[in-house]
């Protein structure tokens, strides 16, 4: 019998119920769009945060030795301790492979550029476009190209093989160095090594580079024209590698000050999840003798990026519950009052106050999970286009979305009908039924 009653009530004055579900279902759209950028926000600002460069360094064990001489930083093996080139594609099957942006090797070598006026420059080699096989993916390709996005070039991104068929080499000019030499792209230049044995090479200039930082100081060529200059075949001092991390929380920070803090299920929760110093620890344990380090200024900007967006998107949810709320008091306010002939008869027949009261609620639930289900396929559409227009990808939608959704619209419907539902125990069958209210 109450079924047969809810859906006669539900049909009844449905314009104004219809008006109801529009309420919710704007607020419900909101909410689901909000909680599936919210679930992917962490991804697509991480890989936002990319084009400001690696967040991680990776060097070779003995530069992270401490030595201080007089208040000065002092370490007699920086710049003479390498790491192995065959061993960085062990960073790409690490537990957080899949969370490698991507990975640049540097090598730096002091050089003297020949001409009317001798200057000693560095030449730092690296890898600009690299393909590197890894295990499962032999197609893999990598470079500074994907590690450091923010480097423009006017003109064009040298060889990645280096001087082919007896032609020059191929070299990238810092802005600055540029500016002072008056380099311009295909110009060539000598440059000479300062060592007993000195090794010359020219090369041509094929592009202005722009960094903002000492790279626009120096030139910049293929790692294996420079491991060759150098005598350092196979060897690189640096890795700069790009992540995707989770911000930094009270357990990344407690692990950060020192792992050996943490007792095991805490050690077990950090190692398995994406912090950036988890992820430091693994590439560490997969190539000997180097020490990866976070770099920390650009994780924390990642991290109070993505809190702050998430705190927005809390704040607008809970304007927006508050809002639908008030709009479904109000319609609630209203539909008793012209029903109160009906519920005055009701009462009349025997009915109680509960009984009258859990009839309007459930007419509020059902309304909220008609809103809901419409807001889930409007909000999915909604999250894809703020996806489109802020990211310039999609948002992939979580089905965990649904049922929390539903649950959330119910919510407002019935927290929108609860108090104005109590005018129910104030209507008198007498009273009404003879148009006295």
């Amino acid at each position: 019998m109450f079924f047969r009653m809810l859906r006669q009530s539900f049909f009844r004055g449905w314009r104004r119920k219809a008006l109801a579900t529009a309420t919710i279902v704007l607020s419900a759209s909101l909410i689901t769009a909000l909680m599936n950028i919210s679930i992917d926000v962490g991804d697509k600002m991480s890989r936002e945060m990319k084009s400001y460069g690696a967040n991680i360094n990776v060097v070779p064990k003995s530069e992270a030795i401490p030595l201080e001489i007089g208040g000065v930083d002092y370490n007699p093996l920086k710049d003479r301790a390498f790491i192995n080139e065959a061993d960085l594609p062990r960073i790409k099957e690490i537990f957080w492979h899949n969370n490698i942006v991507g990975f640049a090797p540097f090598l730096k070598t002091g050089v003297v550029i020949s001409g009317k006026e001798k200057k000693r420059i560095n030449l730092i080699g690296t890898w600009f476009d690299r393909q590197v096989p890894i295990s499962g993916d032999d197609e893999y390709r990598t470079g500074i190209k994907l590690v450091s996005p923010y480097w423009q070039v006017r003109g064009e991104w040298p060889n990645e093989q280096g001087a082919q068929n007896g032609m020059p080499g191929e070299v990238l000019a810092g802005a600055l160095l540029a500016r002072e030499l008056n380099l311009k792209a295909g110009d060539q230049i000598t440059v000479r090594t300062g060592d007993k044995a000195p090794r010359e090479e020219n090369f041509v200039v094929k592009g202005i580079l722009t960094t903002g930082g000492a790279e626009e100081k120096a030139l910049v060529a293929s790692l294996a024209t420079v491991q060759r200059l150098a005598g350092l075949a196979g060897k690189v001092q640096s890795v700069s590698v790009s992540a995707l991390t989770v911000p930094e929380d009270r357990l990344s920070r407690k692990a950060r000050h020192s792992s050996d803090s943490l007792d095991s299920a805490e050690y077990d929760r950090w190692y398995c999840t994406a912090y950036v110093s988890s992820v430091s620890l693994q590439i560490e344990e997969a190539i000997p003798n180097v020490t990866s380090r976070p770099i920390w200024q650009v994780a924390a900007g990642e991290g109070a990026v993505v809190n702050k967006i998430q705190l927005l998107m809390i704040v607008v949810t809970i304007a927006a519950f508050i809002a639908s709320g008030l709009g479904i008091s109000s319609l609630t306010v209203t539909t008793i009052m012209e029903r109160a002939r009906e519920i005055g008869l009701m009462k009349a027949l025997g009915a109680a106050d509960w009984e009258v009261y859990l009839l309007f609620l459930s007419e509020s639930a059902v309304v909220g999970v008609v809103g809901g289900l419409l807001g889930c396929v409007a909000g999915a559409g909604l999250s894809q286009i703020i996806g489109l227009s802020i990211f310039g990808s999609t948002v992939s939608f979580s089905p965990i979305v649904i049922p929390v959704n539903i649950a959330v619209s119910v919510l407002i419907a019935l927290s929108g009908s609860l108090m104005p539902s109590r005018l129910i125990t104030k209507l008198y069958p007498a009273e009404v039924l003879h148009g006295r209210r």
